[in-house]
């Protein structure tokens, strides 16, 4: 690895984190993700994510061997149907015993049932898991109650906002209606995968105050079974911006390379792309800190 790269991505901040323990097959645990985070790339912070259930609690479980790790490790909340999907009450627990991020249906949205309608099984867990669809907007096109109570609840935690897995006409009632509460902690995670979020809805949902959030996990030009070219994210992030785009990992999951390899591989491809550092370090410290409300 070139210096370069590694000086623009010491001390980043990693928002989407895939370790274990999980239903699906994990390469290693959170503290061990951490460890590796550190002592490769300084790696500042992490959020952990779970399909299944609250992370915050695998956090506070592993606090013992997470205390000689200079990265601090958060958790979150997927809402999805293991927890009781648009759950007020799971959310709740999860941000007041420190979760950071609340993601919306992810496996359990009809967006990513449609391109997967296998049950949600995604790649394949390891235990008997049950998936229902959870809809957020209802019948008069507007959130459902239990949505917005979840986004008052979000708002006032100062958390982030996550739009999940669903689709984009969703994740724009979403995004308007926490716009209108005052929210600017808004994030639409790989638009272009499983989503189909185009470039101009994206632009959209940037003027609502919302960053767009690109998995270098996916353009990893060292990934055989990568989902996209590197071209293809410096594309993305000249027509949205640095200061509207975050990178995170993706990954953890067994099978994928190890989340600071994938770090690496992408992120050498887009400066040698023509990505200025600075940029660079825009879109994997600094907007990253100002979502997780981290001092610099």
């Amino acid at each position: 690895m070139s210096d370069a790269v590694l000086a623009a991505l010491r001390g980043l901040i990693d928002m989407h984190v895939h370790s274990g323990p999980s239903p699906y097959p994990r390469r290693f645990l959170h503290y061990e993700a951490a460890q590796d985070g550190w002592d490769r790339l300084g790696m500042r912070a992490m959020v952990v994510k779970s399909h299944h259930h609250n992370t915050v609690m695998d956090v506070l479980a592993q606090a013992n061997q997470l205390a000689s790790i200079p990265t601090e490790v958060f958790g979150g909340i997927a809402l999805n149907s293991p927890v009781g999907g648009v759950n007020p009450h799971a959310v709740r627990l999860s941000l007041s015993m420190g979760g950071k991020v609340v993601w919306f249906p992810t496996i359990s949205s009809g967006r990513h049932i449609d391109c997967h309608p296998e049950g949600g099984h995604f790649p394949t867990s390891t235990v008997h898991t049950t998936i229902e669809r959870i809809d957020v907007v209802g019948p008069d096109g507007g959130l459902t109650a239990e949505a917005r109570e979840v986004v008052g609840i979000v708002r006032e935690a100062g958390a982030v906002l996550n739009a999940g897995h669903m689709y984009p006409d969703q994740i724009r009632v979403l995004f308007t209606e926490a716009r209108a509460a005052g929210m600017d902690k808004l994030v639409i995670s790989h638009p272009n995968f499983v989503i189909g979020a185009e470039p101009e809805t994206c632009e959209e949902f940037v003027g609502l105050g919302a960053y767009v959030e690109h998995e270098v996990g996916m353009y990893n030009p060292h990934r055989e079974n990568r989902h996209f070219e590197p071209e293809t994210l410096f594309e993305w992030i000249s027509r949205i911006g640095p200061e509207h785009t975050v990178l995170a990992s993706d990954a953890g999951q067994r099978g994928n390379p190890a989340p600071v390899d994938a770090w690496l591989g992408t992120c050498e491809a887009l400066l040698d792309l023509g990505l200025d550092e600075k940029d660079l370090r825009r879109m994997v410290v600094d907007n990253p800190a100002h979502l997780l409300g981290i001092a610099e």
